[in-house]
């Protein structure tokens, strides 16, 4: 099995964010490539130490195997995993015990699981697992999440163009996890805005990925402190690291859905400082 191919981004204060241009901007923050067939893709962040990646298998199962960053001599020795599958049918295989996930389906691994492995049902039309990845206290027991497991939420209005469904998938209203957050946002029909009015949450970072953006269309994330923003344009299975200093807020050319992941501090989602759209820069 190929080794996974990984890069790292570290820590930038908001001083010097508001210097950069698009393309620093976008060399770190953006994921440009997360979903690659056959491979296992890694970005290790400095925020949090959070990991986010894809795995997409094809004819041959994909093993999550220990980066260098890690100095572990396995993956998930001081870390828990979540995993969400963004494509069609595979297989999530933990220390022996296989879960069979479906589209839009989740599962958690906890501290201490010493093997991971990801196949698809179809190699020609592949399962793809995001993943998300951070330090852990303590060790949880793995549990598959399904779509009807999820925390639902309602918000937004079609009024105001946010009127969105937020699934909320590997919590600790769901599932027993030691900082690590993980849930989806889908956007109703005619809505473009995903988080707004937008937020900041200084105890916890975040990191977006977009999928289901039609081809030609792409979505424009919003970054930076609330008085003064940068944006940067994405496409389709993309990912952008949102530190904690930073809104993250998107509006889409098209339809689409996000995937957000977070870790800090606390499990409490609710604490955030929300920005007033008026007083947005």
């Amino acid at each position: 099995m190929p080794a996974p191919v990984f890069d790292v981004r570290h820590a930038t204060s908001p001083a010097e964010a508001a210097g950069m241009s698009t393309a620093r901007l976008r060399e770190t923050f953006l994921i440009p490539e997360v979903m690659v067939a056959g491979e296992v893709r890694l970005t290790y962040s400095h925020y949090d130490r959070f990991i986010a990646g894809g795995a997409v298998p094809t004819a041959e199962p994909l093993a999550l195997e220990t980066i260098d960053p890690l100095r572990a001599d396995f993956f998930l020795e001081h870390r828990e995993l979540g995993v969400i599958n963004v494509g069609a049918a595979g297989t999530v295989t933990v220390d022996g015990a296989a879960y069979a996930i479906g589209h839009r389906e989740a599962i958690y691994a906890g501290r201490g699981s010493r093997e991971v492995a990801f196949a698809s049902d179809d190699a020609a039309d592949p399962a793809r697992f995001y993943l998300n990845s951070a330090p852990a206290h303590a060790a949880y027991p793995t549990k598959k999440v399904g779509r009807e497991d999820a925390e639902v939420v309602e918000a937004g209005a079609a009024e105001t163009s946010n009127q969105r469904t937020i699934r909320k998938l590997i919590v600790s209203s769901v599932v027993d996890v030691c900082q690590l957050q993980m849930g989806m946002t889908e956007l109703a029909s005619g809505s473009v805005w995903n988080t707004m009015p937008a937020h900041t949450h200084d105890r916890r970072m975040e990191v977006y990925f977009y999928f289901g953006v039609p081809e030609g269309q792409a979505v424009c994330h919003f970054m930076g402190p609330p008085d003064e923003t940068r944006h940067v344009w994405m496409a389709d299975e993309q990912a952008v690291i949102s530190p904690p200093w930073s809104i993250h807020a998107g509006a889409g050319t098209g339809s689409y859905t996000f995937i957000w992941g977070m870790a800090g501090e606390n499990l409490d989602y609710g604490d955030m400082d929300a920005v007033d759209i008026p007083d947005l820069r």
